[in-house]
């Protein structure tokens, strides 16, 4: 879709003014840092079952709750911070996704000793460049990679982290680049064509 100011974006990114600067300025950027990643994976749960924009709206709440989205922090987080975090109203209040985060600081924090969560993620990103999409039929919702990451991720103990909600964050962070041929976006993260400081395993 072109916009009012002739630049081309899906529709999903121009439909409001937070999902449109979220596509300008976040969405496929390369994050490569612990903090950042966890927060990514966290919200990419919380959105399970909900639309991005309603995590997005919420985003500044679930930071001030989850003390930053600093993994040492919120792995110490207790019986009374889980309680704490269901009487808030201004994030997603589901224990189980709550829980999932606390779950999720502690295995990142235990990452640490095996060169921690963004090399490990990071590792997943394809041999070679997907092909671009031009429609909404030519986007996939998960691939051979979220599948392995999925299941590297849950033998490490972290939870809500399926193949699909994976893929969705591969997309988020840049680790695939799925803007459509023509967006103003596409190949503006630097990630492809594949460079040797590339990580993998």
């Amino acid at each position: 879709m072109i916009g009012d100011d002739g630049l081309a974006r899906p529709t999903w990114a121009a439909s409001d003014p937070l999902l449109r600067d979220y596509y300008d300025t976040e969405w496929g950027m390369p994050i490569r840092d612990e903090r950042g990643l966890f927060e990514r994976i966290s919200l990419e749960a919380f959105q399970s079952g909900l639309s991005w924009v309603t995590i997005l709206r919420k985003r500044p709440a679930f930071r001030a709750a989850f003390a930053e989205f600093d993994p040492d922090v919120v792995a110490a987080f207790g019986d009374s911070d889980v309680e704490r975090l269901l009487g808030d109203s201004a994030i997603v209040r589901n224990r189980a996704k709550i829980e999932a985060t606390i779950a999720n600081a502690a295995a990142t924090v235990a990452l640490r000793a095996e060169g921690g969560l963004v090399d490990l993620v990071w590792s997943f990103r394809p041999e070679t460049e997907p092909a671009a999409p031009e429609s909404y039929a030519d986007l996939r919702s998960t691939s051979p990679e979220s599948v392995a990451l999925s299941k590297t991720l849950r033998k490490r103990g972290f939870k809500f982290v399926g193949p699909t909600t994976m893929y969705a964050l591969m997309q988020a962070v840049g680790i695939v680049d799925d803007h459509f041929v023509g967006s103003h976006r596409r190949g503006s993260s630097g990630v492809w064509p594949a460079s040797s400081d590339r990580p993998g395993p």
